[in-house]
């Protein structure tokens, strides 16, 4: 299986089962739309050979023709699928990362929040130490003989319930050489609480720290307001500024913005994120009901996609001047790609990860807690729904009927298994307007790493 497709002046073509890339001149490029998939004859077929007399000469199809089949040959075109012989064989595997939900509460009301604005959907409550405690003893328990264990601090509002924090992660250092074990913690906070005492400790122990925060002042108010309705762009922006600015090299951040269909505008976004200092960034398209007035909806792609381009532009030029930054959907690895494992099952959740709510229930990750049906078990009592963690273990691209015939299986895994239940209501039916954005995404992210690569 392969994908071809012209963008910014290349004509590119992804062999989807090796991951192989290649820059094709125009014939053949052309030649390409003659050959059935896993099919190249010997010898150039006559229906191409007439079709394309008008454009090139023999000689240059033949020419044309002969690399084409000598990459077939290197397995880096029409190459076969090994992959999927491996698919029935993934299964429950330990668990390795933990999302606690530290405060079902939040400062904000952002507009757009899947989590209900803090609560998900229920009571407004903050994990008490006790809960937290067990968590990670679970954590330790069920990820049996993995040495490397993640913890994600996340809300509603962290910091709201910041003491709890400390006390979780001084209780897991306390127990990392007993077990053997190594914490990795992330935090994610939309910055209101943030003090230098905080800013410390987030930066001392947390390898990454996600900022919410969308951009443009304007943008950033409109729907990230506080309880009162009023925006938290200036009490914020010093304080994220600050605590990137202390941050040693060795720890990650981004910054997590949101576009809605009030701002497909969002590289302006960027560039205002850029002029602020950040140069980690990430612009997430707002997932939510059709029928809310931000959302974004299928008549919105062609805008998207042409944004996504001007983004694309910004990227090359500003890397070119020596002022790159990274923005997350972009960066892929083309030289090895992801692991057998990832390129089946991108999404760990459910399986290798779980969430945690203020109460010890487990859902399979943070976007499906509150949804009854899909509870896990509780880390006070060290139930764990088997059962449902094979399920998650088994939802692969060979399972997703969408999804096995499609060119970029191997780097979106089946898309996000809770968009997929919640937008349309089958974990293995991908939701189709993040499919779409997806495959835009990637499109941009290979064209970006040709251009840069093509110094000319």
């Amino acid at each position: 299986m392969i994908h071809k497709y012209s963008l910014n002046g290349y004509k590119i073509v992804l062999d989807t089962n090796s991951g192989a890339v290649h820059l094709f001149d125009d014939a053949p490029f052309d030649i390409l739309d003659y050959l059935a998939d896993a099919d190249v004859p010997e010898h150039p077929p006559e229906t191409m050979m007439d079709a394309l007399k008008n454009r090139y000469d023999e000689a240059t199809l033949r020419e044309a023709y002969g690399e084409i089949q000598e990459l077939h040959r290197k397995g880096q075109l029409f190459s076969p699928d090994g992959y999927e012989k491996f698919a029935a064989m993934l299964k429950n595997a330990p668990i390795k990362s933990m999302c606690l939900n530290i405060a079902h509460d939040c400062n904000l009301r952002c507009e757009y929040c899947f989590a209900a604005q803090g609560d998900f959907g229920g009571e407004r409550m903050l994990m008490p130490f006790e809960v937290a405690k067990s968590a990670i003893d679970f954590l330790i328990e069920k990820s049996v003989g993995r040495h490397n264990l993640e913890v994600d601090f996340f809300g509603g509002e962290p910091l709201m319930n910041f003491d709890v924090v400390k006390q979780t992660v001084a209780y897991a250092r306390g127990l990392e050489k007993a077990y053997d074990k190594n914490f990795r913690f992330t935090i994610t906070t939309n910055g209101l609480l943030l003090s230098d005492d905080k800013i410390d400790f987030i930066n001392r122990e947390m390898s990454n720290c996600i900022l919410s925060f969308d951009g443009r002042k304007s943008v950033h108010d409109r729907l990230r307001t506080r309880v009162d309705g009023s925006g938290c762009y200036d009490s914020v922006l010093p304080k994220f500024q600050k605590l990137v600015a202390k941050r040693s090299r060795d720890k990650d951040y981004y910054v997590r913005g949101t576009f809605t269909k009030y701002n497909l505008d969002f590289t302006k976004d960027v560039e205002h994120l850029l002029d602020l200092g950040f140069n980690e960034i990430s612009m997430e398209p707002v997932v939510s009901e059709e029928r809310l007035d931000y959302s974004v909806k299928e008549e919105d792609l062609p805008r998207i996609f042409e944004e996504y381009d001007t983004l694309s532009d910004l990227i090359i030029k500003r890397s070119r001047e020596g002022k790159g930054f990274d923005f997350y959907h972009f960066m892929i690895d083309l030289n090895q790609g992801p692991c057998a494992i990832r390129r089946l099952r991108g999404c760990s959740c459910g399986n290798e990860y779980v969430a945690v709510t203020p109460s010890g229930d487990i859902y399979p990750c943070h976007q499906f807690v509150g949804q009854e049906e899909w509870k896990m078990g509780s880390v006070l009592d060290g139930s764990l729904n088997l059962e449902m963690k094979d399920r998650f273990a088994l939802a692969n691209v060979y399972s997703k009927p969408e999804c096995r015939n499609c060119w970029a299986k191997f780097y979106c895994s089946g898309g996000c298994n809770a968009n997929n239940w919640q937008y349309e209501g089958d974990l293995h039916k991908p939701h189709a307007i993040s499919c779409s954005l997806e495959k835009k995404r990637l499109e941009c992210a290979i064209m970006i790493q040709a251009a840069l690569a093509d110094q000319g």
